[in-house]
C-alpha cells in the first residue's frame, strides 16, 4: 500500500495555512516507508503531478467549512466528481483555470486522467478565518495541528492494517 499525504493551503490567508503546517510537521519526522508526504501549498496541479507516481490512497489535509466549532478536526471520505459525466459548460467552469485549483478540482483532474487512487480522504479543520489575507493561524486552528497529525497517523495505520488483511 502506497499512501500520499498532501498538505494544501495558502500561508498568506490565516487559517488556510493549516494543511501546509500539518505537512511541514509530518515532513520533519520519520514516517512509515509506505507514506509519502508533500506540501503543495496552493499549487493544485502539483497534487495531480504527485499522484502520477501511483498511490493506493491519498489523504488531503486542508481547511474545510462544515459549520462546526472552529478548530474541529474531521476526517471526510471524498466523493470525487467524474468530469466525463459533466456537460461541456459545467466542465469548463470547473476546470478552465487550474491556477485557481482547489483540492476538489485537482482530484477531479486526477480522476479524469486516471491517476486518482481508489481511496481519497481529507483530514480537515473548521477554520475561524481562511479568507482574510494575514500571516498566522488562529489559536484554535494552530492547536488543531497536533490533533490533525494524530488523525493522519490513525488514518495511515488503519489503511496499512486493512492492506495486510
Amino acid at each position: 500500500m502506497k499512501i500520499l499525504v498532501a498538505g494544501v493551503g495558502n500561508v498568506l490567508r490565516g487559517d488556510d495555512a493549516f494543511g501546509v503546517e500539518v505537512a511541514n510537521f509530518l515532513l520533519a519526522r520519520q514516517n512509515p516507508p509506505e507514506v509519502s508526504v508533500v506540501e503543495t501549498g496552493i499549487a493544485g496541479i502539483q497534487l495531480v503531478q504527485d499522484l502520477q507516481d501511483g498511490f493506493d490512497a491519498v489523504i488531503v489535509v486542508d481547511t474545510v467549512d462544515r459549520d462546526r466549532e472552529p478548530g474541529t478536526v474531521m476526517t471526510i471520505d471524498y466523493d470525487v466528481i467524474d468530469v466525463h459525466e459533466l456537460d461541456h459548460n459545467t466542465k469548463y467552469d470547473l476546470l478552465a483555470d487550474m491556477h485557481l485549483a482547489t483540492p476538489e478540482r485537482s482530484l477531479m483532474v486526477a480522476r479524469a486522467i486516471g491517476v486518482l487512487p481508489p481511496i481519497v480522504r481529507m483530514v480537515g479543520v473548521q477554520p475561524v478565518d481562511a479568507d482574510t489575507m494575514h500571516l498566522g493561524m488562529s489559536d484554535v486552528v494552530e492547536a488543531a495541528v497536533e490533533v490533525a497529525v494524530a488523525e493522519v497517523d490513525r488514518c495511515v495505520a488503519s489503511l496499512l492494517a486493512e492492506a495486510t488483511t
